[in-house]
């Protein structure tokens, strides 16, 4: 008997990281799953959660604490995912992070924001991989590495009224100050095209090793995304957005193979994104 497919998740405690566990875990494939998450209380509050919810899986979960701004904390959870496993069959960079709205409220400066936009969204992720490719490389199976991206990212699509996300190509007034951005993400977006370049970045360097790399665009779903709280998931659904649990769907899909003819590209549920 074949030993069961391991995968890591980062940020799988919450949104479309903790929507991809259910999906593996409701599928008869059995699955060890591995949660990655800033505080260890909350990923083991998770897969408490998950075990009343699914408790046929023939999946198995296990909890580390990581943050991807934290060097020493992404080298433990390595030493500690390396004691218990020789490899790793995929790897998630779902952990991911928006600072534009704290921007916006004053709670950071724009360098602030900024540089937390892309030391999360870039910087850490790739420390993250670059760290755990030792253990990708070994699996005995169809090896792949995933990295959250953004429908907003595509820049090809940011000509006024192309592309799904067309109302963030909307000008505001003439003048200055601009009071009139509208759902301002620029930071966010920023970093998710370079995370894009850092995706096929990946594919070069693993490319001998048979790693099919991709880069997600879940959609536009309702998340934590941005610590907006009730109010913004309220306006997250006015404006179409749909349920986290269509990512973790999609998601488990490429794990499972099915989208292997787009490998090293930015691929959306129905096609793959324009860059």
């Amino acid at each position: 008997m074949s030993s069961p497919h391991i995968v890591f998740i980062t940020g799988a405690n919450t949104g479309i990281g903790l929507e991809t566990v259910r999906a593996l875990a409701k599928t008869s494939t059995p699955y060890t799953i591995i949660l990655g998450g800033r505080t260890l209380s909350k990923v083991e509050e998770a897969i408490t959660s998950l075990r009343t919810e699914i408790p046929s899986t023939s999946s198995t979960y296990s909890a580390v604490q990581i943050d991807l701004e934290d060097d020493t904390s992404i080298q433990t959870a390595f030493e500690t995912i390396s004691a218990a496993h020789t490899h790793l069959d995929t790897l998630i960079n779902n952990a991911g992070a928006a600072f534009d709205y704290d921007l916006h409220a004053g709670k950071l400066s724009m360098r602030q924001a900024w540089n937390k936009s892309w030391d999360v969204n870039v910087t850490g992720t790739f420390i993250v991989t670059w760290t755990f490719a030792p253990l990708l490389v070994k699996s005995p199976l169809q090896p792949r590495l995933l990295f959250l991206t953004s429908g907003t990212a595509s820049v090809s699509e940011t000509e006024a009224g192309s592309g799904p996300a067309n109302h963030l190509t909307k000008s505001p007034s003439k003048g200055w100050p601009k009071t009139d951005l509208g759902f301002d993400v620029t930071s966010y977006r920023s970093s998710k095209v370079g995370l894009n370049m850092m995706m096929r970045q990946w594919e070069r360097i693993l490319r001998e090793d048979g790693v099919k790399v991709f880069a997600i665009s879940p959609g536009f779903l309702v998340t934590g995304l941005g610590n907006m709280g009730q109010q913004g998931r309220e306006m997250m659904k006015n404006m179409g957005a749909g349920e986290a649990s269509v990512g973790g769907e999609f998601i488990r899909d490429v794990v499972e193979g099915m989208r292997d003819a787009d490998a090293g590209k930015a691929i959306r549920k129905d096609m793959v994104q324009p860059w």
